[in-house]
């Protein structure tokens, strides 16, 4: 049976199951998970768990004989199997299979692992698991569900905002859920006066915010010119390699014109974004100046260049920064003719 990471406590209330996998990127979640299965267990008189790590030369047949071994101390137990996604092989494979079909009385079989791939999904000891147990996938919180977790989040501390301080709050915390745990337990010890505002999120709340490659390229798709520059400049002061930048765009560039594999969400904004630019060959281009930029053989800034290629693709108005790249491009193409 696989659920959502909100309809876990639910579950629980009706019963445990003999096993459970708890699989995503997202470590708070992935934790928050895990420690109510075992809050569920205890309460049913698991009162031992045993962890597991799986790592390099683990026999997985120990998870067999793990199971089958009886302990002095307790009745039942919990065994806390805890393997990296791509360390679930064949042989991983059978013996998860053989564990799922046999009965293993006051046993919980626990499984946190991170983010599996569609094939892995698709095995066969992953319908095996479905069939016997619950599986829990946990998926990132972007930016359209943040709202709506952030506010649950808030409502489940007895803290109501006003729309501007909610604001403020989810986008000092967006892409970091601990922090905004922690930024919401801060508030609920201050014990400000409710609904707070924005003022008073301003002087108790960090800007803790945290992207990837990819959250640039959600927003240069979506025409976000303030997000783009906002994400930009925060993964530009987390020191993130714009190689990597220019890579994952250009990846997602020629799979949107070869028709390739693309989150759904992200193939409607970027067929938007193609719109907007007129084809993607040009863009592509103006990425393998700004590529030569970073290795020295063409003049300027490639982080202004990068800025200023995507906001000139947005929606939404925004200050352009100062480049000398398009100069470049523009001697590049009379080169040409």
């Amino acid at each position: 049976m696989q659920i959502k990471p909100e309809a876990l406590r639910g579950r629980l209330e009706r019963g445990l199951a003999p096993i459970y996998l708890v699989s995503g990127d997202e470590t708070l979640l992935v934790e928050e998970a895990c420690d109510a299965i075992l809050a569920a267990a205890r309460r049913h008189g698991y009162s031992e768990r045993r962890v597991v790590h799986v790592e390099s030369g683990f026999n997985w047949s120990e998870l067999i004989a793990e199971a089958a071994s009886q302990s002095l101390f307790a009745e039942r137990k919990v065994i806390d199997l805890r393997p990296p996604a791509n360390k679930i092989d064949r042989k991983a494979s059978d013996i998860l299979r053989e564990y799922a079909g046999a009965q293993h009385e006051d046993v919980l079989l626990l499984i946190r692992t991170g983010r599996l791939e569609g094939r892995q999904r698709s095995s066969a000891w992953f319908k095996a698991l479905d069939k016997a147990g619950v599986i829990v996938l946990v998926w990132p919180v972007g930016i359209r569900e943040l709202p709506r977790w952030l506010a649950a989040r808030l409502r489940d501390a007895g803290l109501e905002l006003n729309r501007e301080a909610f604001a403020y709050l989810a986008e000092r915390v967006e892409g970091n859920l601990l922090a905004a745990v922690q930024e919401i337990e801060k508030l609920k010890l201050l014990d400000l006066r409710q609904p707070i505002d924005a003022r008073s999120i301003a002087a108790a709340v960090e800007d803790t915010a945290h992207y990837d490659a990819y959250e640039l390229i959600d927003a240069a798709f979506a025409g976000d010119a303030k997000r783009v520059q906002r994400v930009q400049r925060t993964l530009r002061e987390e020191g993130v390699a714009i190689m990597a930048l220019l890579g994952a765009f250009t990846s997602q560039l020629r799979r949107l014109e070869s028709g390739g594999w693309m989150p759904a969400h992200r193939r409607g904004a970027a067929a938007d974004f193609k719109r907007r630019a007129g084809g993607v060959e040009s863009v592509l281009a103006e990425l393998a100046l700004i590529d030569q930029q970073v290795k020295g053989t063409v003049l300027g800034d490639p982080w202004l260049s990068l800025e200023r290629l995507l906001l000139r693709h947005c929606k939404t108005r925004a200050r352009m920064p100062v480049t000398p790249l398009e100069d470049e491009w523009r001697l590049l193409r009379r080169s040409d003719l």
